[in-house]
């Protein structure tokens, strides 16, 4: 919930606002009110008695959200979440994962957020975890990571041995992929049924239509560094993924000590499919991590 404080009017105070006026009289009331009881014997009252209830704490600047998305998908999945967020007054960047391989990948992706002023929360998406793992390791303007169906690597892990047992992944790559060069397309049938199984069909076939592909280095590359062991992070993981698998996602998790929301039913691309928990997610991240 956002509360919504509004300046007050010329008069007592002069620019001070009614809302803030009232807290502080309230504090103010409970001091003088314990004074009084101790002055004629009584016992004073606990601090539980005289706490105010004030909002939370709030970042002095909202920080930019780097949103990074993952293996076949492109800037435009963060859609529905990027939208919220600047309504939110969010200033918001959808960075456009190369997909080449994690160690080219994540230097991009480091160089734009260093080139970023002020507090930045990073997001990562499927192999965008992997990235953000990696490009935000140093850097002390990032204060939070959000990883959302995502690979969240230790050093040493590649992003393909993250998908889980029982991943949709796991088969026979001539069953899984179209092979171009030493790029990947998901086939039409995996795209639908186990990475956007919860979809229109008319909507996931789009997105197969559309889709980016990633190159095999993206998945094989040992991630060099783990961002997450000294940044505070959240984990959205859809119960229902069948790419990485909720048993691997909920391990990455509880070794980086993250925040996990879960979405009941929810596929690999619970950016588009169920941006309401994803975005409460990032905004929780964004209103504590300063």
């Amino acid at each position: 919930m956002t509360v919504r404080v509004t300046p007050g009017g010329p008069g007592i105070g002069g620019a001070m606002d009614r809302t803030t006026r009232l807290l502080r009289g309230g504090v103010i009331v409970a001091v003088v009110a314990a004074l009084l009881l101790v002055v004629g014997g009584a016992s004073p009252p606990s601090a539980a008695a005289l706490a105010v209830r004030l909002p939370p704490p709030q970042c002095a600047t909202k920080p930019t959200v780097v949103l990074v998305h993952g293996a076949w998908a492109g800037t435009s999945s963060w859609t529905p979440v990027l939208e919220r967020l600047r309504h939110e007054g969010y200033q918001v960047r959808a960075f456009a994962n190369p997909l080449r391989g994690l160690t080219s990948d994540a230097a991009a992706a480091g160089a734009f957020i260093a080139s970023l002023r002020g507090p930045v929360v990073a997001v990562g998406h499927s192999y965008g975890g992997s990235v953000i793992t990696n490009a935000t390791d140093g850097n002390a303007n990032v204060k939070a990571l959000v990883y959302v169906d995502a690979a969240a690597p230790a050093v040493g892990e590649t992003t393909g041995q993250l998908s889980g047992e029982g991943s949709a992944l796991s088969g026979d790559p001539a069953d899984l992929y179209d092979t171009v060069g030493t790029d990947l397309y998901l086939h039409r049938t995996l795209f639908q049924h186990s990475f956007a199984q919860d979809l229109p069909l008319e909507e996931s076939a789009t997105l197969w239509a559309g889709q980016r592909p990633a190159a095999q280095a993206a998945f094989t590359t040992k991630s060099a560094r783990a961002a997450w062991r000294t940044k505070p992070s959240w984990y959205v993981i859809g119960d229902a993924d069948k790419i990485i698998t909720p048993q691997s996602q909920q391990m990455m998790a509880k070794r980086a000590g993250s925040h996990v929301t879960t979405v009941p039913g929810g596929s690999h691309l619970t950016l588009l499919s169920h941006p309401g928990p994803v975005t409460d997610t990032i905004l929780t991240a964004a209103r504590t991590a300063c």
